[in-house]
């Protein structure tokens, strides 16, 4: 299986590559058009700030490129941020996959930013399959994606909000499944033999 992740300028990709390595599978960090569209799976991971993320992908026409991807394609953490229609950071446009906007945290009792392990709930879809109902997964994040239609999963922090998201070809979760132990494997997992 060919797996490609996408190289832009937002971190994590090195613990997202050890995690697929894990699986026995040796990922491409790529770039570039033809092996990102000759991929079985895409991955679009990132930590970072969303209008930096997306400007850097629109001067390379990987903005066009992701949202027409053919095949089952994972967002993870600003990957999913960037992958819905609007970020309150900075005030960014972003790919419109999801019909979600992306807002911050407002709380004057939790911390900002969101950091560890919740639980997630509402699992659908093949993604999670053989994940329970409140199993954990590890976080890291200040923004979030407003439930929607395309809402798969849901983790209650400051308000309940999307952890996972899904339309057509395209999966996203909020959370680090790279990071979150046997949980997250089995979720990468599921990714790669049942999506």
């Amino acid at each position: 299986m060919k797996v490609a992740i996408i190289k832009y300028n937002a971190g994590n990709v090195q613990s997202v590559r050890y995690a697929l390595q894990r699986l026995g599978i040796d990922p491409i960090l790529t770039d570039n058009a033809e092996e990102l569209m000759s991929a079985d799976k895409v991955i679009f991971p990132g930590v970072g700030e969303a209008k930096s993320a997306m400007d850097y992908l629109k001067e390379r026409n990987l903005d066009t490129l992701i949202k027409d991807l053919k095949q089952p394609t994972l967002g993870v953490c600003l990957g999913l941020q960037l992958m819905c229609n609007h970020s309150e950071e900075r005030d960014t446009d972003c790919l419109g996959i999801f019909d979600t906007k992306v807002k911050k945290f407002e709380s004057k009792t939790l911390k900002v930013p969101h950091m560890g392990w919740n639980n997630i709930h509402d699992l659908k879809t093949p993604l999670y399959k053989g994940i329970e109902d409140h199993d954990y997964v590890y976080y890291v994040h200040s923004y979030y994606a407003e439930l929607c239609e395309n809402t798969i999963a849901i983790t209650d922090y400051v308000n309940p909000y999307s952890a996972s998201l899904h339309k057509d070809n395209f999966y996203a979760a909020q959370f680090h499944p790279e990071k979150s132990g046997d949980i997250g494997q089995k979720i990468i997992q599921n990714f790669l033999t049942n999506i």
